[in-house]
């Protein structure tokens, strides 16, 4: 098929319908089917996708995630920006992302971006601003755990958790936290004078935990969390931590996690993240921020 004929196919909207094809194009470029990561971001975030002129599927699709007010977005993550093999290095990861930045239009954007896609996004206009980088490894604590106490999360906690992680946000993400009970495996809270003072979750892919979000008050109070939810999990737990964390990545890499590999934090639009990045210390997933 032509260059011309593949620019001239429509982009549509996604729906969980489409959370199957999605999961395929996944699995077709040697990435994990994620079809429970999938679900959570088609349901609180928008996909978009190109389908296959032979029936076979999406041939490229990719995940936006909007936060702030729904009618004046303050920020958008971009996630899980996929070309089906047969149709890699033909345009449509660049149409792809050219229409996520016109469908933007004003609102800022930011992406996680891996060694191989960076050099499109910076193409088009994306700056790096820093680097997460994700390890992995069943959690043996190194010495003894954090004194700080934490606890399963409650329906009563969840304006408080809200709260907190709005202002280390920096924006408003309540479509997303309200759906972490339902999607975390775990999902625990850390208290201290009976003020919550960080919170992180533990939900399956594939065969491992990824720990995320994970805001906290201080590294101590992350590394309480991490270790709550690390001790009661037989898997091995992932997470991709900002790399400016360097005394919360040392004490994981001493607790068994082990580099897998860094990821550019990049956005458009916008010279840095908003909030609080001292207790921002992992993402929900690197596709939704």
């Amino acid at each position: 098929m032509s260059t011309p004929s593949l620019s001239a196919l429509p982009i549509r909207r996604l729906t969980l319908r489409d959370l199957t094809s999605c999961a395929d194009l996944s699995e077709d470029r040697g990435w994990p089917r994620e079809e429970h990561k999938w679900g959570l971001l088609l349901s609180a975030g928008t996909g978009y996708g190109i389908d296959d002129p032979d029936g076979n599927g999406l041939i490229g699709a990719y995940v936006v995630t909007q936060y702030g007010p729904h009618e004046r977005p303050g920020l958008a993550a971009i996630g899980m920006v996929l070309v089906a093999e047969r149709y890699a290095r033909q345009g449509i990861g660049r149409r792809l992302m050219q229409y996520a930045v016109e469908e933007a239009v004003t609102v800022p954007l930011t992406l996680h971006a891996t060694p191989y896609g960076r050099p499109l996004y910076e193409q088009l206009g994306f700056k790096s601003i820093g680097r997460a980088e994700m390890v992995r490894g069943r959690f043996a604590p190194a010495g003894p755990l954090p004194s700080i106490a934490t606890r399963p999360a409650t329906a009563e906690d969840l304006t408080a958790i809200l709260r907190l992680d709005t202002e280390v946000f920096g924006h408003d993400r309540t479509h997303v936290i309200t759906r972490l009970p339902a999607f975390t495996d775990q999902l625990r809270v850390a208290e201290a004078d009976g003020e919550i003072i960080g919170y992180a979750g533990a939900w399956p892919n594939m065969e491992t935990h990824v720990v995320g979000p994970l805001i906290a008050r201080d590294t101590e109070t992350a590394k309480a969390l991490i270790a709550s939810l690390g001790t009661r999990t037989d898997r091995p737990l992932r997470t991709d931590i900002d790399v400016r964390h360097e005394e919360l990545l040392a004490w994981v890499k001493e607790s068994g996690l082990e580099p897998v590999a860094f990821n550019a934090v990049m956005t458009y639009g916008t010279s840095e993240l908003p909030g609080d990045w001292t207790r921002r210390f992992a993402p929900l997933t690197v596709a939704a921020g």
